[in-house]
């Protein structure tokens, strides 16, 4: 009997299968999962403490990733999202808005799979980062005003046809959270034989906000006892906006510590999974990466610096409260990108930084136990 006979509606069946690109899809997706498979995990480092203290200092060092920062976690899950969702296509660009080193990282990962990659950029990143970009295939699109990064990527993509991949708003969702090695379920594996192996605190800086929101919801989930704290450099609104619960609070100036730091709140920041803020001096920042090559002898990024400082101030209240534990902190990515920045006194008195009141505060409570500052 015909299906139309008595005023019915007939099925409506409209097929989109496409072999081709399912095996492409297939196959892009095999390459990005097997980078992750070849990949080790990264290290734990301590930082040295006097041993009266009893309490430990951790740096996890995402520097030794294949692309040399923490962005190369985010943009292996980022192109696995975007792949699956059937936004990334064969022959079409991968657009990113970046202040380099998620750009460097996505670069690596649409050249494993053979699209065009183009990071839009302040013109104020690092060269170094920049030759990176381009050495894995990408091209470099400069703004004057890092706040127009959204809208140059989103329409470049319209342009292109290409995917805006924009890592501020899907950092948080396309990171397993619950585990799957993720940042911070290493992290506990790794300090599984350690004397403290639940730290008393973590401490992350914020670009997209991803990382954060990744350890805490872990941190929630595994109900561990663990606080949360996220330091945040100067020329961003993220302290301003948890501070106020201000889900619209901005900053008219970009950030100098490259890769954390916004001028606006980004969807991927979860305020209300954290436990605490510090608002960090950018001197300061300079000041501990500066301090960590000393004690350590790895030169770091700024963002390095942030955390580090915080994580720092931490410390000190333990020692003064007479407790003991253990603190981590991020090793962000390697400080030979920044040679020319956060390690020439030159671009320190361009920018009116002066880092000596901050490395004399990291000197006198490393070698007496008092925080001054």
């Amino acid at each position: 009997m015909d299906g139309t006979a008595h005023g019915s509606i007939g099925t409506v069946d409209v097929d989109r299968s496409d072999h081709g690109y399912r095996e492409w899809l297939k196959e892009a997706v095999r390459k990005v999962q097997a980078d992750a498979q070849r990949s080790a995990d990264t290290h734990l480092l301590s930082f040295p403490l006097p041993e009266r203290w009893g309490i430990d200092l951790y740096l996890k060092d995402e520097s030794t990733h294949p692309t040399g920062s923490l962005k190369h976690r985010l943009a292996r899950s980022l192109f696995l999202y975007g792949l699956c969702n059937g936004w990334i296509r064969p022959g079409k660009p991968v657009i990113e808005a970046s202040s380099g080193s998620t750009a460097v990282s996505e670069a690596y990962f649409a050249k494993l799979i053979g699209v065009p990659f183009i990071a839009v950029m302040p013109r104020t990143t690092s060269r170094e980062k920049c030759r990176l970009i381009e050495f894995h295939g990408g091209q470099c699109h400069f703004v004057d005003d890092p706040r127009t990064m959204y809208e140059e990527s989103a329409a470049l993509a319209a342009e292109s046809g290409g995917h805006y991949m924009d890592q501020f708003t899907y950092a948080e969702r396309a990171t397993d959270w619950r585990g799957n090695n993720n940042i911070a379920e290493s992290i506990y594996q790794q300090l599984r034989l350690e004397r403290y192996p639940e730290p008393a605190w973590v401490v992350a800086t914020a670009g997209t906000g991803g990382t954060s929101a990744t350890i805490a919801r872990y941190v929630h989930y595994m109900q561990y006892d663990t606080r949360v704290c996220v330091a945040d450099p100067e020329n961003s609104c993220f302290f301003d906006g948890w501070v106020h619960h201000d889900a619209h609070a901005s900053s008219d100036h970009g950030s100098r510590i490259e890769g954390i730091g916004r001028p606006r709140m980004e969807p991927s920041f979860v305020p209300g999974a954290i436990d605490r803020m510090m608002k960090v001096p950018d001197a300061a920042s300079v000041a501990a990466v500066r301090a960590l090559e000393r004690a350590t002898g790895r030169k770091a990024g700024g963002s390095t610096g942030t955390g580090l400082w915080s994580a720092l101030r931490i410390v000190a209240e333990m020692v003064a409260a007479g407790r003991t534990g253990s603190v981590v902190t991020l090793l962000c990515d390697p400080g030979e990108r920044y040679l020319d920045k956060y390690y020439a006194d030159a671009w320190l008195e361009e920018q009116g930084l002066d880092i000596e009141p901050y490395a004399k505060t990291l000197d006198i409570f490393l070698t007496t136990g008092n925080w001054t500052n």
